[in-house]
């Protein structure tokens, strides 16, 4: 069958087939055959979920379509990650659940959208920019920018001081992503920013590879160095277009 002519709801139904599939990092790159503005649709509904497992592997997706859809058309993935940000305004009357995720899945599979958007990704938690209140949306951007820092540091270094207050947040969630981005960051300097709680035992999962994984915070901090290649280091794909508690966190 040409995948340009699938129908709508037989291709929705091709994308939730690969999105659940036990084998989804081996069949993630069929859902690029597919026409991109369609895949993109199902996509952003897919981000509202309730299985976490469906709505974390729609993030990966949304940043292998946008990329790949940037390749030929740098304006339509432009469009996408408008929307994306609309998503998060609070004119746009709904919350933007999964949409930092997607962001920063985008902005590390492709180079350009990178350098465009990694700072407006920031300034979602920055309180003199687009700051957000909402503790689950503000978990989504710091997944956004220690997923980025795995592959591109340089772009989301400038994160660092908005990163700081989260370490002492009574959210353990937030305590434990903020942990795991400064420590992509710069491994270095993470040693002495996260001294008061480099002894404590409370653990969060975080998805990488189309899974989850569980670390206590003291684990991420001892082994910051092994984490790093750990996570996406060697599968992301970067593209270079000039060149041709439910929604998916969980702590204890």
């Amino acid at each position: 069958m040409d995948a340009n002519r699938i129908g709508g709801r037989r291709l929705k139904k091709r994308v939730f087939e690969i999105l659940s599939a036990n084998n989804f990092n081996e069949r993630l790159p069929e859902i690029r055959k597919f026409p991109g503005r369609q895949v993109v649709s199902h996509l952003f509904s897919c981000l509202y979920n309730t299985d976490d497992l469906i709505k974390w592997r729609a993030v990966t997706a949304m940043g292998e379509v946008v990329s790949a859809i940037a390749a030929s058309d740098m304006e339509s993935a432009r469009v996408v990650m408008r929307r994306l940000m609309w998503n998060l305004n609070d004119e746009s009357g709904g919350i933007g659940w999964g949409s930092p995720e997607a962001m920063g899945e985008i902005i590390v599979r492709n180079k350009k959208l990178g350098d465009e958007y990694a700072r407006i990704l920031i300034s979602f938690i920055n309180k003199n920019g687009n700051y957000l209140e909402n503790e689950v949306l503000q978990q989504g951007v710091i997944w956004g920018i220690g997923r980025i820092a795995r592959v591109r540091p340089e772009i989301v270094k400038d994160s660092m001081p908005f990163l700081i207050p989260f370490i002492s947040s009574r959210n353990t969630i937030l305590r434990g992503l903020a942990t795991w981005a400064i420590c992509a960051i710069d491994s270095v300097e993470a040693e002495s920013i996260l001294l008061p709680i480099k002894d404590e035992d409370s653990k969060l999962k975080i998805f990488s590879e189309g899974k989850f994984t569980e670390f206590s915070i003291k684990e991420i901090i001892k082994d910051r160095r092994a984490l790093l290649s750990l996570f996406e280091k060697t599968e992301v794909r970067i593209q270079d277009t000039e060149e041709k508690q439910y929604h998916g966190y969980s702590g204890s």
